[in-house]
């Protein structure tokens, strides 16, 4: 069994780990801490989790050794003590944003502020198994991913892919995101009153997950735009592409059905009838699966792409635990395989 410790349980992100890895057929987890929550029941904050376990929150200062250990504290803090984490275990997965950037002056420069761990940087692999399978099997450290990088790489990586993706016009995404985005914490932004039946642009362009997708997809002339939504666990990605290579409907099939073949959690949707034609983040809430899809103005060689994604699942914690079962030569899917709700 692979021993497993998380630092930093009480979030959002920290409680998804733990009900992944409570059920995961090769994982025991053994240690989850939490200053805040010192000493209470786990199932006390994540109350889903009454009768899965007896676990109690312990100090992050006194961590015991582990075959891996879950980073999952708010942004800036794992990059303070990675040289105290790494004493504890041989393989590290931090779900922060503090290691998805490799070159310590483009993380000043999207961050504001200098890292405080800049020669670490080099050796994290970005944790998206559809971009970097190969380097997570042999991986020690691993960053988390962002969540709306997330949907905005998939929306675009059937293109990318295919080598068709271009700087000579502006790539535009526009990104739908759920409450549970902004963490357990919550802000004024997304207190119920305020949220709720809201559609509200808080960045219409420069938010810090662009960086990711420049990075990850060798491509600057990109913009996302991130809007509010009614929804608690869900993104949505609607890219907007010109078809400069003039490939047709044919061909950009061929695209997204390749790219769903090779990654067993992408989807290809795009149906014919019914109200699920293209898709939709409320089916996913729970799963680890992202839903691609697209339309094509062959007459304006406009392509509209789109990714769905529950947020706090392949935009976090499910791909974190993806990761590990790469990292640990175990099918990747394992522990992964919950299909979603509906209706909900």
């Amino acid at each position: 069994m692979i021993r497993a410790s998380i630092v930093g349980g009480s979030g959002y992100t920290g409680g998804e780990l733990i009900r992944i890895l409570l059920a995961h057929p090769e994982v025991e987890l053994f240690q989850v801490t939490s200053r805040s929550h010192l000493g209470e029941y786990v199932y006390q904050t994540h109350p889903n989790l009454r009768k899965q376990t007896q676990l109690k929150f312990s100090d992050p200062s006194n961590i015991s050794a582990c075959d891996i250990l879950f980073l999952a504290q708010p942004h800036g803090e794992a990059q303070k003590k990675i040289g105290f984490f790494s004493q504890q275990a041989p393989r590290i997965i931090d779900l922060s944003a503090d290691f998805r950037l490799r070159d310590p002056q483009f993380y000043e420069a999207w961050y504001k502020v200098p890292h405080s761990a800049p020669e670490w940087l080099p050796q994290f692999i970005y944790g998206l198994p559809e971009l970097h399978r190969q380097e997570l099997r042999s991986a020690r450290y691993v960053s988390g991913v962002g969540c709306n990088a997330t949907a905005a790489i998939l929306s675009l990586l059937p293109f990318s892919k295919a080598g068709l993706l271009s700087d000579q016009e502006v790539i535009r995404v526009e990104i739908k995101v759920g409450s549970s985005e902004s963490g357990a914490e919550g802000n004024p932004g997304t207190h119920h009153p305020e949220r709720s039946g809201v559609v509200r642009t808080y960045s219409a362009f420069g938010h810090r997950h662009t960086a990711e997708v420049i990075q990850e997809l060798n491509i600057k002339n990109i913009s996302l735009t991130m809007s509010s939504v009614d929804l608690v666990r869900g993104a949505m990605a609607t890219s907007h592409i010109r078809n400069l290579s003039h490939s047709s409907q044919k061909e950009i099939w061929g695209f997204y059905r390749s790219l769903a073949n090779e990654n067993p959690f992408i989807r290809l949707v795009k149906e014919q009838r019914g109200i699920y034609r293209v898709p939709e983040p409320k089916v996913l809430a729970g799963s680890n699966y992202a839903d691609i899809g697209f339309e094509y103005d062959p007459e304006n060689e406009h392509i509209v792409s789109m990714c769905a994604i529950d947020n706090l699942m392949k935009g976090a914690s499910g791909t974190a635990v993806q990761c590990m079962n790469l990292m640990f030569g175990l099918d990747e899917t394992t522990g992964l395989n919950f299909s979603g709700l509906h209706p909900i």
